[in-house]
């Protein structure tokens, strides 16, 4: 059953234009084949391990979702479609929601999918650990039948909320058989999963790669086409590169090879590189303030950051085209909520430097207003490049900096724990349900130390609580986005964290790997549908 909850096309990817590919969206041609293996990479590193019950990041997700199933998914053109649920339907007040049940689902050692296996799912690991910023309103999960589970909220819950919920990358259903009684944290199944999912787990070679095999017993009849799938993983883009024009490997997702050997390898006809699948997982790169250093208590030095930095040379120089700028906390392929009508932060060096004097910052003997502690997260190559021209371009304004990169733990730390910066160059994934996972960069009940990627520079305004209170609660969907609009205006204006540029995150593929990239998450999708062409 699919629920049509918007009809709205997702934005193809802004920078397609001279990315070698094709013009349909599923990259399918003729008749699946059966049989044959996969070797898929993607552009990071080797999960710790291969589910983890909070999320874990990307490299989990990417291992994991092939073996996990949620209870929905969305589609490309928007709406929203049941996987282990079949449909589902809010109350009167929006105070409850009652799902129907997927039948005759079985997990990959035999035993059938029940209603407990929901909500023993929901209430131990999805409120506790997968998604428990989005289920502050939560007030528990009860099963009236065995084929009918029944949300219950505190507060009014808006549909697309709901249903995004539902779809979250991390909102796993797991066997309660398996992981009831024990810490889900480090539970010894989560290296070697049980599930429902197209594909069963086979052997983690650590250092490697995993190996899945073909679950003879799902769900689905006709799939997956494919009979193994393996995830390899390479450590840098160009060996990823390499093993892909050698025939190892026959896709990568986000970013896997460098740009130029992105055009090189499309340009021997043997592969084809795409946008597509990536609507809702914009990543962007930001600079975020620090609040906590009172050279940030007046919003015009925050603006005056944003006005020395050329976005757009980021983009072209750093990204090679694979980026666009920056302009609001909401990305601009959301097409359900993103407005260009906000406070413009625009390259202007000159108006940098007339609200830094206007501040009461004027450039002293030395040539400086003052100096900063910049930090550059250290999980992205280009972190540090970018990190490199925000250092010039704002000590162009007059501003000092000392520039730092620390590896991934450290930078995790100095960020999120330590508040150990004045301004930071991070990255954030954003799909296109703005509560939590937007709003909570900047609401006074997202600072929570030690959280990462949550509200570290300490903003905190009334205002923007209690709009962001009203956007939880609005069921109505046109005043919903209007109080989403309203939203991205002040944060334009307040400049407390803005994205510097949007990823356009790309998928390599050999041409015979047909039918990827159907699915907004790409890298998160269930892979089932996959096959390979002769």
């Amino acid at each position: 059953m699919t629920i049509k909850v918007s009809r709205r096309v997702f934005g193809a990817g802004v920078f397609a234009a001279g990315v070698v590919g094709t013009s349909r969206g599923s990259f399918a041609q003729g008749t699946p084949k059966r049989g044959g293996t996969l070797v898929a990479t993607w552009g990071g590193g080797e999960p710790q391990a291969c589910y983890v019950p909070a999320g874990g990041g990307s490299s989990p997700t990417f291992s994991s979702s092939k073996l996990f199933e949620r209870l929905a998914k969305r589609n490309m053109d928007g709406t929203f479609e049941g996987v282990l649920a079949e449909s589902w339907k809010p109350s009167a007040d929006f105070k409850s929601y009652t799902v129907k049940i997927r039948k005759g689902v079985k997990f990959h050692d035999g035993k059938d999918m029940t209603v407990d296996d929901i909500v023993y799912s929901v209430a131990e690991i999805w409120k506790k650990y997968a998604v428990a910023s989005a289920l502050t309103d939560f007030a528990g999960i009860v099963s009236p039948d065995a084929e009918t589970v029944v949300f219950k909220y505190n507060n009014p819950t808006p549909e697309f909320f709901f249903a995004s919920t539902l779809c979250s990358p991390v909102a796993y259903i797991v066997p309660k058989h398996i992981y009831a009684g024990s810490d889900p944290v480090t539970n010894p199944a989560n290296n070697a999963p049980i599930a429902t999912g197209p594909w069963k787990f086979k052997e983690w070679v650590r250092g490697s790669h995993f190996e899945y095999v073909k679950n003879e017993n799902y769900w689905k009849k006709d799939e997956p086409y494919l009979d193994r799938l393996i995830i390899r993983y390479v450590r840098d883009p160009a060996g990823r590169a390499a093993a892909m024009e050698a025939g190892d490997i026959h896709i990568g997702v986000f970013n896997p090879v460098a740009p130029p050997d992105i055009k090189r390898l499309t340009g021997t006809g043997r592969f084809v590189a795409t946008p597509k699948g990536y609507e809702e997982a914009v990543w962007s790169t930001t600079l975020e303030c620090n609040m906590r250093n009172p050279v940030f208590a007046k919003r015009e030095v925050r603006q005056a950051m944003f006005h020395a930095i050329n976005r757009e040379f980021i983009a072209k120089t750093v990204y090679y085209g694979y980026a666009r700028p920056g302009t609001s906390p909401i990305y601009s392929p959301n097409k359900e909520f993103y407005t260009a009508d906000v406070f413009k932060t625009g390259f202007d060096p000159k108006k940098a430097a007339a609200l830094l004097d206007a501040a009461g910052f004027p450039k002293k003997a030395d040539g400086k207003r003052f100096t900063l502690n910049l930090l550059s997260a250290g999980w992205f190559q280009e972190n540090g490049k970018v990190g490199a021209y925000v250092k010039q371009a704002l000590e162009d304004v007059g501003v000092g900096i000392n520039l730092t990169v620390p590896d991934r733990p450290t930078s995790l730390k100095r960020i999120y724990t330590d508040y150990d910066y004045d301004l930071a160059i991070s990255n954030q994934a954003n799909p296109s349900e703005p509560v939590p996972s937007t709003t909570q960069y900047f609401t006074t009940d997202g600072i929570l130390k030690g959280v990462p990627f949550r509200n570290a520079s300490g903003y905190s305004n009334p205002d923007v609580d209690k709009l962001v209170a009203n956007i939880k609660v609005e069921t109505d969907p046109a005043k919903r986005k209007a109080l989403v609009v309203e939203f991205q205006k002040i944060i334009a204006q307040e400049a407390p964290l803005l994205p510097l540029v949007e990823l356009e995150s790309i998928t390599l593929a050999s041409t015979k790997v047909q039918n990827h990239s159907n699915d907004p998450n790409f890298l998160a999708a269930s892979w089932g549908d996959l096959w390979l062409a002769s």
